[in-house]
């Protein structure tokens, strides 16, 4: 015997040897060449499919079976689980389907590997592709169990699946823990809580003891489930099996922590991992992310960084968010460099991402340069850039979108909804609104929600068509809530009408009671009517339940550090030069035609005490802290945490004018662009 077919031999005996697809092709040619192994020629087949499936040569693995079988060379039980393996990644469904029969005819369909490698074929299956198909052609024999019938097979994609599965699994005379696995994970993954959780329960009656797979199978259940009891036991187990160190427990027991909102267990579980891998690091910053820690779930994408641990591209669909949250356009413009760099900026979920959040930063024009670039839209892309231009008041925009994306053959959201009607409520599109929301059910099938509602009562409230207002809300199909009260409870100070004003409050009162913006409404609705005796009232009533005000307050990035500011805050170490620079500006405002409306101050107070509190209202000092630490010609953006007033609105235009800069103020209503002299809420707001 040569010393090439002796070397042959010993890798026909020890497959794992052949450690590249070059090697396998070699190893293929020599069989071929030498014929080297006559008693040997199913082993020396079934090594080389296997070697072409285990290096992604799909095509070579079945040809090679077919070349096979043309040698009359019969295929043995060990040759089934890589073809099956190979037609599952070419997504060949028909061909699985085939190769099952063949297994079937064979007699090899009991084998534990291939009978846990068709689970898995029909875990990914078309729905069209049933186990039914081919195991209805053979006859029963004693060992199968068919406790599943083929009724609903064509009703439910995901039950053909999981029927398909169990079909399978059910006839197996042996399974193991691969097949529990394949089962339950299955199951699990379908919504089939309840069948995951007593399969693995019959797992354990039948002495198998559950491994670090079935347990990160079952995890997701309770955090979908929102039982951190159940979750904490499964905790356990792991910790006394010695499974709690396992990656992939670890980040399973992460998510589910967070998603049971116990954060802090989450970080627990992430400190104890010995080995963090980018699953690990990406459940963690969603984790934090998904519960408002937006400062921690980047402080821990920086960690992750410095960890030397390369982010995936779902990495950034935890981040992106978060600059959004946090609207720290900055840091977003730095990711999105980064993104840049390791080309994930076609990605279409990082993309909506980066539209969503460019967009709640105040760059309505960078959200739709990157929007404009996006090739496959989805749903979630298009909803994106139509919410973000009603909250930067580009209506006509945004409905413009709606209808494109409804050509497109995307069908809007609920989210999408709330997007159009906020676009129409911003600009007074009274008729569109009404078509909007009317074709929600019956052209969609999409129930109103409290959002919905609340957009039209504001809609018609800012129209001044108050009674209708009224009227709308009264019927709702919903119970309304005191925030859908409140959007005309503001139409009615905006129109002044204090009679309409006071039944509304008390709606508000009626189903939340300790609702302190109802109070304050109110009390500058008597205020601006000079009936300062009902708004003392009100306020002596709001301090004996303990109730507060929200302050105004105002915040501005500038060198990466965002500046806060309260109304009449002498606190900031720059506020001498902040108010120097107030006083030159109002100079100039007056020259130019301003006039301080006083009228906005609700309280009973002097002249020039009234304009000393409207003159030093937070957002004046944030934008006149940036004009002082900026460079002339930058964009100047303020975010305010609740609606800027009429004189503020009037001053913010005059100082655009001056320092010939566009301002861009975020109230708690939507985005205020102010530039040469006007706003683009067209003074709608």
């Amino acid at each position: 015997m040569s010393s090439t077919q002796s070397a042959t031999r010993r890798i026909l005996r020890n497959p794992n040897t052949v450690v590249s697809a070059f090697h396998a092709k070699q190893l293929h040619a020599q069989i071929v060449k030498a014929r080297a192994t006559p008693h040997s020629l199913s082993l020396a087949w079934v090594c080389i499919i296997k070697c072409y499936t285990a290096y992604g040569l799909l095509r070579h693995s079945l040809t090679t079976f077919n070349l096979m079988r043309a040698s009359g060379v019969s295929p043995d039980r060990h040759v089934f689980p890589s073809l099956l393996k190979a037609s599952t990644l070419l997504k060949h469904f028909p061909l699985a389907q085939s190769l099952h029969a063949s297994a079937i005819r064979l007699g090899f369909h009991f084998d534990l590997y291939t009978a846990n490698a068709l689970m898995n074929v029909y875990s990914k299956f078309h729905p069209h592709l049933s186990a039914n198909h081919v195991l209805n052609q053979f006859p029963q024999t004693h060992h199968y169990r068919n406790n599943y019938n083929n009724s609903n097979n064509d009703n439910n994609n995901f039950t053909v699946k999981i029927d398909s599965v169990r079909k399978v699994f059910d006839r197996m005379p042996v399974r193991d823990v691969v097949s529990w696995n394949t089962v339950i994970a299955g199951n699990a993954q379908n919504g089939m809580y309840e069948e995951a959780l007593d399969l693995v329960r019959e797992m354990g009656r039948q002495n198998l003891r559950p491994d670090s797979f079935t347990l990160s199978s079952v995890l997701p259940i309770f955090a979908e489930h929102v039982d951190v009891i159940k979750g904490k036991e499964i905790h356990g187990y792991a910790v006394r099996h010695g499974f709690d160190k396992d990656v992939f427990i670890g980040s399973s027991l992460i998510d589910m922590y967070a998603k049971c909102t116990h954060v802090e267990l989450s970080i627990r579980a992430f400190y104890l991992l010995s080995n963090r891998d980018a699953i690990s690091w990406n459940s963690i910053i969603a984790g934090c992310v998904q519960n408002g820690r937006f400062d921690q779930g980047l402080g821990f994408f920086r960690l992750m960084l410095k960890e030397k641990e390369k982010p995936m591209q779902v990495s950034f669909s935890s981040v992106v968010p978060a600059c959004a949250h946090l609207t720290a356009l900055n840091l977003g413009k730095q990711l999105h460099g980064y993104i840049i760099r390791l080309g994930f900026d076609g990605n279409k979920f990082i993309a909506s991402s980066l539209v969503d959040m460019y967009a709640k930063c105040g760059n309505i024009k960078m959200a739709r340069y990157i929007f404009d670039r996006i090739r496959e839209r989805d749903m979630v892309s298009w909803t994106a850039i139509i919410m973000g231009c009603a909250m930067h008041g580009h209506a006509l925009d945004a409905v413009s979108l709606f209808e494109m994306m409804l050509l497109d053959g995307v069908k809007p959201c609920y989210v999408s909804f709330i997007g159009v009607l906020t676009a129409c409520n911003h600009s007074g599109l009274v008729d569109e609104g009404w078509k909007y929301f009317n074709s929600m059910q019956s052209d969609f099938g999409i129930a109103p929600g409290l959002e919905h509602y609340a957009a039209v009562a504001d809609l018609l409230g800012r129209a001044g068509r108050l009674e209708e207002a009224y009227d709308f809300i009264s019927n709702m199909a919903v119970e309304p809530t005191g925030s859908v009260w409140s959007a005309l409870l503001a139409a009615c100070r905006a129109h002044k009408n204090i009679e309409l004003a006071e039944k509304v409050v008390d709606k508000i009162l009626l189903v939340d009671p300790e609702n302190m913006g109802a109070y304050v409404m109110m009390s500058n609705i008597y205020s601006a009517a000079q009936r300062w005796r009902d708004a003392a009232k009100l306020r002596v009533h709001l301090r004996k339940k303990g109730l507060k005000k929200t302050p105004g307050c105002s915040w501005i990035e500038v060198g990466n550090k965002v500046h806060t500011f309260l109304a009449g805050d002498k606190s900031h170490p720059y506020y001498d030069k902040i108010n120097e620079a107030l006083n030159i500006l109002l100079e100039q405002m007056e020259k130019e035609g301003y006039v301080l409306d006083t009228k906005e101050v609700l309280h009973d107070v002097d002249e020039e005490h009234k304009r000393d509190l409207l003159r030093t209202h937070s957002e004046r000092l944030a934008i006149a802290f940036g004009i002082i630490s900026t460079t002339a010609g930058t964009t100047i953006r303020v975010i305010k945490n609740i609606r800027v007033c009429v004189d503020c609105h009037t001053a913010i235009k005059f100082m655009a004018k001056i320092v010939g800069r566009e301002i861009i103020v975020r109230d708690n209503s939507r985005f205020h662009h102010f530039r040469n002299g006007s706003c683009s809420c067209g003074d709608y707001w």
